[in-house]
């Protein structure tokens, strides 16, 4: 019998034709990594452990507790929970499909009868009994026909048209128990792994998202190894509750959005819009500091211009119909882009004049449906901190490392430290030589290692001009925010025939960086909520101090209080209405007002005012003039 050569980790052995998965695993792992082992990698394909390995190959195991493990826990999660539905609700149910997602797992089911939340315990303790049976998630093949057969005779409609549809000969089902479905795999050996799993919530989905066929129900879940780890996610989720930015906007008065004026289009109340003052103006500071030149450009620009950068044919589905202008069409823009093109054609360039770096902060409209639009972190009109960079081939490198300097700035300066980074490459559908994608590609990478940064290449992510850097920012709790991206662009400045005069008094084509630090002004301050659950850090603070009086006798001092404040620059507010000074400072508590200032007969006896902070702490008695100086100081560091 032939023998063919297995390594894991740089061990090898030699194991008869026909060896599976699992007996390799079991010769050349230890007892512990074994016991942990899910599935295996063969290159960049999964396999389960019961597949036969007929060829030499180096594996990599797939463990319990790694992202590629919790992903096949939930997968198969999907797997048991619609054997549960089926086995608690009999044949009257057709199963449709059951991804993993980013944080758990969902089904579609057909049912004659609606589920109902008090169903969820009755699948969940049904889910409890498969999982303790440790059933193992087996693999067979059919053919196509048989397949459709198959599924017929158990007159499961749904997956009869998947399979339909599917140009293979060959489809592969798993079954575990009773329950068997079609899916291309792999799964986790058995059932006993899942030992945490909640359902979270239900929904209405359109079989294929076609809102002509039938209205599923869609039942979504998570699933953990640990249940310490499902405790931790149900306490993030609880928290996230208690910080979700369209709650907080409302209560602190920060932002609306109105049905009159259209949803995904918001409107920025006083507090919100002095928030938004704050952030513009630390921006512009900054971008003056490292170079940059600031620039405004109009709303809308002829339909045209959008034909010859390429987003009516690569971005046509996002952006709003055009208007007709004394018979001429334009278009709401979607992009700053192409405008700054425009400024750069105003007139003749020399290589003298690189980089040119221009900034605006620019606000696009973008076609998003009603059912994707959520609060300020999915709208139809917002405001991007766009910039666009134009380089020499020569200073492409240095630059895009001097704007990771700069992005990382920024970001620590509104209390983000931890991100995720990611370098997107070339999609299927885009423009553009290989050489260009290349060298575009290999200056992004580049920078990310000359600043020691740990990245993950995102395959085919890129834009359809070109590669990118984007950084996912993580909040408080931990969750991830797609904010901040770099993109390398030799498309544009091709198709809009910009040139520069080179050393050699030829012309040349610049190469232009697009890049965004906080992304969408509306989303950034959406997550700039959540992080801080309202209570903004001091330089941020849209009311930096309260004045809060305990008699009418304090009035007259109050009114002094407030203009010393006021004429130091700080943000002050006073409450003098006539009520008990509790509830005042409940109400300035929940306003997450950073100082409030007490005023009773004693601080106007002394001249000095009693401070009281947010988080309840009281600090000594002190004249206003060294309460300002206190705030001023605070309030100028930022991070």
């Amino acid at each position: 019998m032939a023998e063919i050569e297995v390594s894991i980790a740089g061990k090898s052995a030699s194991f008869a034709s026909g060896v599976t998965a699992f007996d390799a695993v079991k010769e050349l792992c230890s007892s512990k990594q074994r016991k942990k082992t899910l599935a295996v990698h063969a290159g960049d394909q999964q396999l389960d452990l019961t597949t036969v390995l007929e060829a030499d190959v180096e594996l990599t195991p797939i463990m319990v507790g790694s992202a590629e493990g919790l992903d096949l826990l939930r997968h198969s999660g999907a797997h048991i929970m619609a054997q549960a539905v089926v086995e608690l609700f009999g044949k009257d149910v057709q199963v449709a499909i059951g991804p993993s997602t980013a944080d758990g797992f969902y089904y579609d089911f057909d049912r004659d009868t609606p589920f109902t939340p008090d169903d969820f315990a009755a699948i969940e303790k049904k889910v409890k009994q498969i999982v303790g049976q440790n059933l193992p998630f087996s693999r067979q093949t059919m053919s196509r026909d048989e397949a459709i057969s198959y599924f017929k005779e158990k007159d499961q409609v749904y997956k009869v048209e998947l399979i339909e549809d599917l140009a293979e000969d060959e489809v592969s089902l798993y079954s575990q128990g009773s329950f068997v479905d079609l899916c291309r795999g792999p799964h986790i050996p058995h059932t006993g792994f899942m030992r945490s799993f909640k359902i979270m919530r239900l929904a209405g989905a359109y079989w294929r998202g076609d809102e002509k066929r039938p209205m599923l129900q869609r039942l979504y879940a998570t699933a953990f190894f640990d249940p310490k780890e499902l405790k931790k996610y149900l306490h993030v989720l609880e928290e996230a509750k208690k910080r979700d930015h369209r709650k907080l906007g409302r209560e602190l008065e920060l932002f609306t959005i109105n049905d009159q004026v259209g949803p995904g289009l918001a409107l920025w109340l006083p507090k919100g819009a002095l928030v938004r003052k704050l952030i513009e103006d630390y921006w512009r500071e900054e971008h003056y500091k490292h170079g940059y030149d600031l620039l405004f450009s109009p709303h809308i620009a002829k339909r045209d211009m959008w034909a010859t950068s390429g987003h009516l044919d690569f971005y046509s589905e996002d952006m709003f119909s055009s208007m007709d202008v004394e018979g001429v069409e334009y278009q709401l823009k979607p992009m700053n882009c192409p405008f700054h093109i425009g400024i750069y054609k105003f007139k003749k360039r020399s290589y003298r004049d690189f980089p040119l770096r221009w900034c605006e902060l620019g606000t696009v409209y973008r076609y998003e449906r009603t059912g994707a639009l959520q609060g300020l972190m999915r709208v139809r009109g917002f405001t991007q901190d766009d910039a666009h960079i134009f380089v020499l081939p020569s200073q492409l490198e240095e630059e895009i490392f001097n704007i990771l300097d700069f992005n990382l700035k920024v970001l620590e300066a509104f209390g983000f430290t931890e991100y995720d980074i990611f370098l997107s490459t070339r999609p299927e559908k885009s423009v553009g030589t290989d050489d260009n994608w290349e060298r575009s590609t290999n200056a992004l990478k580049l920078a990310l290692e000359k600043k020691g940064l740990a990245f993950e290449v995102d395959p085919g992510e890129g834009v359809f001009y070109g590669p990118k850097i984007d950084i996912k920012i993580k909040d408080v709790l931990g969750r991830s925010w797609q904010c901040s991206t770099i993109q390398v662009d030799f498309n544009l400045p091709e198709r809009f025939a910009i040139t520069y005069t080179g050393d050699d008094n030829a012309e040349h084509q610049p190469i232009m960086i697009h890049r965004a630090l906080m992304g969408s002004l509306e989303r950034f301050f959406g997550v700039l909520i959540e992080h801080y659950a309202g209570a903004f850090p001091l330089w941020l603070a849209p009311v930096q101090v309260k004045i809060l009086n305990i008699t009418d006798n304090q009035l007259d001092f109050a009114e002094v209080v407030y203009q010393q404040l006021r004429q130091a620059g700080i943000r002050v507010e006073k409450d003098i209405r006539n009520e008990k000074l509790n509830f005042k400072i409940r109400e300035a508590q929940v306003a997450k007002v950073p100082f409030m200032v007490i005023l009773g007969d004693k601080e106007v006896e002394t001249n000095q005012v009693t401070v009281r902070l947010r988080s309840g702490k009281n600090l000594d008695p002190m004249p206003v003039a060294q309460l300002a100086e206190h705030i001023l100081v605070e309030a100028s560091i930022r991070g």
